[in-house]
C-alpha cells in the first residue's frame, strides 16, 4: 500500500502493485469505516474505495490524523469489522435476470462458448461488489474467490468498440472481467446479457442504494 497524498485534507491509499488490488482496497475501506463508526478517526468524513485504491477525505481545514489512520488499520475493532465484510457467510443481494440481452451472441464467439455456457457461467458465480462509481447505484461486481468462481474464458471478454447512447434501466452487463446492473437509463459501452427489474437506487430509501462495497451479489434466471 502507497500513500499519496491528494490535497490538504484528503489522502489515496494505492494498492495497484497487489496481486487483487480490489480485495486491499475493499479490506482497508472497511477497517477504515469501522474506525469511523466508533470513534477512533473524528476528522474523516468519508472513505471511498475505488478499482485499485482508497480516498480518505477529512472535514476540510483540519487536516488529516495519519497516526491515527495507522492505528485504525491495526485495531482489533477494524479487524473484526473486515471479516464480516469480506466473509462469506453474508446473505448475498438476489437478483433475477431475463437472459435475453443483445449481447449474448457476440459474448459467447469472444469466450469462445455457446450462449447457455455464458449464461450459465454468469448465474454460477458469486460476485462481491468491489467499489461503486460511474451512477448512483452502480456497483462494480467482481467474482469473489471465497466463494464458487466458474467465469473462466468471460473474463477476456472487452467492453464493446462502441458504446450505445442509452441503455436501458436494469440490464445486466459485463465487461472486462466485472459485471453489472444500470440502476437507471444512461450510456453505456458494456455487453448487455439480460435485463432485471430490481430497484438498486430510491433516494427516498434509507440507504438509498442496494449495493454497497462488500455485498455479495447472485444472479438467477427468470
Amino acid at each position: 500500500m502507497r500513500e499519496l497524498p491528494a490535497g490538504r485534507d484528503a489522502l489515496l491509499l494505492d494498492f495497484s502493485d497487489e496481486d487483487t488490488p480490489w480485495r486491499g482496497a475493499l479490506e482497508v475501506a472497511g477497517r477504515l469505516r469501522a474506525a469511523m463508526t466508533g470513534g477512533e478517526l473524528p476528522t474523516v468524513i468519508d472513505v471511498v474505495p475505488a478499482e485499485t485504491t482508497v480516498l480518505v477525505q477529512a472535514v476540510p481545514g483540519r487536516g488529516l490524523d495519519h497516526l491515527g489512520l495507522r492505528r485504525a488499520l491495526r485495531s482489533p475493532r477494524s479487524a473484526r469489522a473486515t471479516a464480516q465484510t469480506e466473509g462469506s457467510g453474508d446473505d448475498p443481494v438476489v437478483i433475477g435476470v431475463r437472459y435475453d440481452g443483445p449481447d449474448l451472441d457476440a459474448v459467447a464467439d469472444l469466450a469462445g462458448l455457446d450462449v447457455d455456457a455464458v449464461i450459465a457461467a454468469h448465474r454460477e458465480t458469486i460476485w462481491r461488489v468491489a467499489f461503486m462509481g460511474f451512477a448512483p447505484g452502480f456497483g462494480y461486481l467482481v467474482p469473489d474467490r471465497s466463494g464458487s468462481d466458474p467465469l473462466g474464458a468471460l473474463r477476456s471478454v472487452p467492453r464493446r468498440p462502441e458504446s450505445r447512447t442509452s441503455v436501458p434501466a436494469g440490464s445486466v452487463a459485463v465487461a472486462a472481467g466485472y459485471s453489472a446492473v444500470y440502476p437507471r437509463s444512461s450510456p453505456g459501452g458494456w455487453h448487455l446479457l439480460g435485463r432485471s427489474d430490481i430497484a438498486l437506487w430510491d433516494v427516498d430509501a434509507r440507504p438509498p442504494a442496494v449495493l454497497t462495497p462488500g455485498r455479495r451479489v447472485r444472479f438467477e434466471a427468470t
